[in-house]
């Protein structure tokens, strides 16, 4: 049902322009990150990478497709904008006003989506310059500088180009989700993660043709991906639907209400925030390792690394404090429940106002946790398939949550763009049909 469907994607000429405008945006970004700032040793830089994985810079080179591993323009990627993003929600609960903008409908949506641009630019700058100093620290492993002439020209020429590239691709982001299909930023991202996939199937064959990996072992792996993306997608759609009945109201000689609904809630409803939180706390020290050589130092940051014990436990408990930190944070028990009695719902059997908001709020606290676990157990995967089984790729994580969270959302925005072209179909042969009898 669903592949007859999709093949008539193309039939559809508004769904098709989006799609074709959505992968020409697309390509544009892809181009924009082989494009390299001025003023680096490109070589010099490579080899520097290439013993800085494991720490924060991994984690936001993966985040950025690979443009900071070249430093290209798109180097800082769409990390600041997501940070700024993140950092306006959490304000929302402290900053009166800026709680007021969240419930004013569009008009506060845009305000508030002007102050994330402003933010991204602000951070932007701020991690520009950070990057500009560190990059003149480094050195490869031979000794070469990264940097060909240090200086407050270099500074400038990056803290300019890379809040220009981080600037663009927020617009690229926000042009797709206007003008082409699904949501901008999170494809932005994707494209970055996709794109690494054929260096990982080069690998694998690269290590079956030496013998180094079996048929039955890639076979097995195969089976284990295939497992591991359907629970995702079990998970990712799971809800807690807990029933409201809405009281009958009698307006003027007219009678509402009276229909029974549900209210659902996610299993994930902090969705990759954690992991994305836990990484860059946990992989702190490793990234001050890398620029200061200082034994002990060294020690924490090995101590430190993905597939020890210790790094593995502070992981997955910081998941799990971020799962219910950003969960009571975006999700408010009380204000659900005083909208619910506001417009005439109840939960049967549970008296409205704070009974129902305490109930709401245990029945939050039980499924938060099973998310908890389900996303610790995709996060810790990774560790466990390259430490044991010598895996040679990456697979799990923040990477493969976030992949299938927006492959999720994008193919539900194609089904609403062709059911919506069905039923405008079906009322435009209707209105003609009933036009031919008259």
């Amino acid at each position: 049902m669903l592949g007859s469907g999709f093949q008539n994607i193309f039939k559809i000429p508004e769904l098709k322009r989006r799609i074709i405008y959505t992968f020409a945006l697309l390509s544009v970004y892809r181009v924009g990150v082989h494009v390299p700032a001025p003023g680096i040793d490109s070589a010099a830089l490579a080899s520097f990478f290439a013993r800085a994985k494991g720490t924060l810079l991994g984690l936001f080179d993966m985040f950025s497709g690979g443009a900071l591993e070249r430093l290209s323009v798109f180097a800082l990627g769409i990390m600041p904008y997501i940070s700024a993003s993140i950092i306006l929600q959490l304000l929302t609960v402290v900053i009166p006003h800026l709680d007021r903008l969240s419930k004013e409908g569009e008009h506060g949506r845009k305000k508030i989506t002007q102050y994330t641009r402003y933010g991204t630019v602000v951070l932007s700058i701020i991690q520009g310059f950070g990057i500009s100093m560190g990059l003149e620290s480094m050195t490869s492993p031979g000794g070469a500088p990264v940097v060909v002439l240090p200086g407050w020209q270099f500074r400038l020429m990056t803290v300019i180009t890379l809040t220009a590239g981080t600037a663009f691709i927020m617009w690229l982001g926000e042009q797709i989700t206007e003008r082409g299909i699904g949501n901008g930023i999170s494809l932005i991202i994707f494209a970055g993660i996709v794109a690494r996939m054929p260096t990982a199937i080069g690998n694998t064959f690269r290590l079956i043709s030496t013998g180094e990996m079996g048929i039955f072992s890639i076979l097995v792996l195969v089976v284990l991906m295939v497992v591991v993306v359907g629970f995702i997608i079990f998970v990712e759609q799971g809800q807690r639907r807990i029933p409201v009945q809405y009281a009958k109201r009698v307006v003027g000689r007219r009678m509402y209400g009276g229909q029974s609904t549900h209210l659902p809630l996610k299993i994930n409803t902090s969705g990759v925030i954690p992991p994305i939180f836990a990484s860059s706390i946990i992989m702190f020290p490793a990234t001050l390792a890398s620029f200061i050589r200082i034994p002990w130092m060294q020690n924490v940051a090995s101590a430190m690394r993905p597939g020890n014990v210790l790094y593995e436990l502070l992981f997955v408990g910081f998941i799990f404090f971020f799962c219910y930190f950003y969960t009571a944070v975006t999700f408010n028990p009380v204000d659900v429940a005083d909208n619910m009695k506001k417009q005439g719902g109840y939960i049967p059997g549970i008296r409205p106002g704070k009974r129902t908001a305490d109930y709401i709020d245990r029945v939050l606290t039980r499924i938060t946790l099973g998310g908890a676990i389900y996303v610790s157990a995709v996060c810790v995967l990774p560790s466990i398939l390259i430490s044991k089984f010598n895996v040679p790729f990456y697979f799990g994580g923040t990477a493969l949550l976030i992949v299938v969270g927006v492959a999720i959302d994008t193919v539900a925005q194609i089904e609403s763009h062709m059911l919506t072209r069905h039923y405008e179909g079906f009322l435009k042969k209707g209105a003609a049909r009933v036009k031919g009898r008259y």
